[in-house]
């Protein structure tokens, strides 16, 4: 049993990883008991978790507490924003970050580097061997350019326009696949295919022929070399179109792959529709035969979204997205996640997660039922990965990198090896990862208080650092 879970999981019997998943429908009630057991009473902290920011190397810890102080402070994030607005959509060449080499040194060695992987291959295939190098199991890397909507939608239609945005998409995102290594995900946005793909989202149509032609090679390239595809979630403007593409893909991708997910769609758990949408696909995956793939975040356009869309309060949306994890990892519908029809089945259909959260409690939950489910020995078959942006919330990507330790030990030798943590990077130019680095920006208006515990926790490392080589000159 144990051997056929490690090839599910894609490893071999000795570096066995745990994916959570089961059919006990008393897991959250357990794993809400161990939760309780290391929040409320942790035992003394292992050494490997006293500095778990330990593994970053000493110029990330500088560039994160000062990318982390401007984000954390009410007074400067403001004109941080406009900063970067005007550097995203230049009315001059000096604020052309392409075109004046002194800014784009400036920007590229501070908040680029923070958050981005790199111009060329050679400078992804780096970050992407220093992430590996802290523990993490890979990454999730996109290709930066990208379509916002309203953009250029004024200008009259020109097909050979249009089939160029695709082809400088379709060479870009290949690019990106052929960069990322196996096991890694490629992030995809179907609005980087440029003005005609925006307005097919917009209006709910099929994708043209060139378009799916070119996705689909996307998707032929990911498959041979077992890179797995994920698909951003954006406005709700294009985002229904979005997903009628999503399906359609993850039948084709996924269809080929059986129990196991190659082609992720993105839910986001402040949408009050969140639960129902996602009930519905994984229906329509369990009736088409294929293995749903599910990345889960917060929401990335609370500033732009009709407000009636969205949870009314924080806690709302802490709510959506914990029980829908709780369901997604135990397969069970729950309150939350409800089944569609009385005629549904109680277990839900084959799929696979990836948890992407910055939220530490959040994280925690889920580990928390991950570890329960091992502890009682039972059957799994849910792949699970976390992941959080590069450069943002690094304190929970190394504290998960030790396992929570302090956990483990507070219930006995777990069985559970190290959990499979993604770092989230953007490649491209400066110039194109400009938008990228804007909307990092504006989400940290709705963050403040969460960039601050992770601005706290950098300036504690450095502190850390600072007496450790004081006490060794002495």
């Amino acid at each position: 049993m144990k051997a056929a879970r490690a090839v599910r999981a894609g490893t071999t019997p000795a570096g066995t990883r745990l994916v959570s998943g089961t059919s006990n429908t008393r897991s959250s009630v357990a794993a809400s008991n161990i939760l309780q057991q290391f929040t409320q009473s942790p035992p003394p902290p292992r050494k490997s978790l006293a500095a778990p920011l330990a593994k970053l190397p000493l110029s990330s810890v500088l560039r994160s507490l000062l990318v982390l102080s401007v984000s954390s402070s009410s007074l400067l994030l403001k004109p941080c924003i406009y900063t970067l607005s005007q550097l995203a959509h230049p009315r001059t060449a000096l604020l052309d970050v392409s075109k004046n080499p002194l800014l784009n040194f400036l920007v590229k060695h501070t908040i680029y580097k923070q958050f981005n992987a790199g111009e060329n291959k050679l400078e992804v295939q780096e970050s992407i061997r220093n992430i590996k190098q802290l523990g993490c199991r890979g990454v999730l890397l996109g290709y930066a350019r990208e379509v916002l909507v309203g953009e250029n939608q004024d200008a009259s239609y020109d097909e050979k326009a249009a089939l160029a945005e695709i082809q400088t998409w379709l060479d870009g995102t290949l690019q990106t696949v052929d960069m990322a290594q196996k096991g890694d995900f490629v992030a995809l946005k179907f609005t980087g295919m440029g003005t005609d793909a925006l307005r097919l989202l917009q209006k709910e149509a099929e994708p043209t022929e060139f378009m799916d032609a070119s996705i689909q090679k996307v998707c032929d390239l990911a498959i041979s070399r077992g890179v797995r595809l994920l698909v951003d979630a954006e406005e709700q403007a294009v985002q229904p179109g979005i997903e009628a593409w999503i399906m359609k893909y993850q039948k084709y991708c996924n269809s080929q792959t059986p129990g196991r997910a190659i082609f992720y769609g993105t839910y986001q758990a402040y949408l009050r529709s969140t639960p129902a949408t996602l009930a519905r696909h994984l229906e329509i995956a369990r009736r088409e035969g294929y293995t749903l793939g599910v990345k889960l975040v917060r929401g990335a356009y609370l500033k732009t979204e009709p407000r009636h869309l969205i949870w009314a309060e924080k806690e709302e949306t802490d709510r959506c997205y914990d029980e829908v994890v709780e369901a997604l990892l135990t397969r069970k519908y729950n309150s939350m996640l409800q089944a569609p029809t009385k005629d549904t089945p109680a277990e839900l259909p084959s799929l696979d997660v990836i948890i992407a959260t910055h939220n530490r409690e959040s994280v925690r939950k889920a580990h928390a039922i991950r570890m329960e489910q091992a502890l009682r020995g039972e059957d799994y078959d849910v792949d699970l990965s976390y992941a959080q942006l590069q450069g943002m919330a690094d304190e929970v990507s190394c504290e998960l990198l030790e396992g929570f330790e302090n956990a483990e030990s507070n219930v006995g030798a777990s069985p559970i090896a190290a959990p499979n943590v993604f770092k989230l990077l953007t490649w491209g130019s400066v110039q194109e990862c400009m938008g990228f680095l804007l909307r990092r920006a504006i989400e940290n208006t709705e963050a403040v208080g969460r960039t601050k515990d992770s601005q706290v926790a950098m300036f504690a490392e450095l502190k850390r650092r600072c007496r450790s080589a004081f006490s060794r000159s002495n």
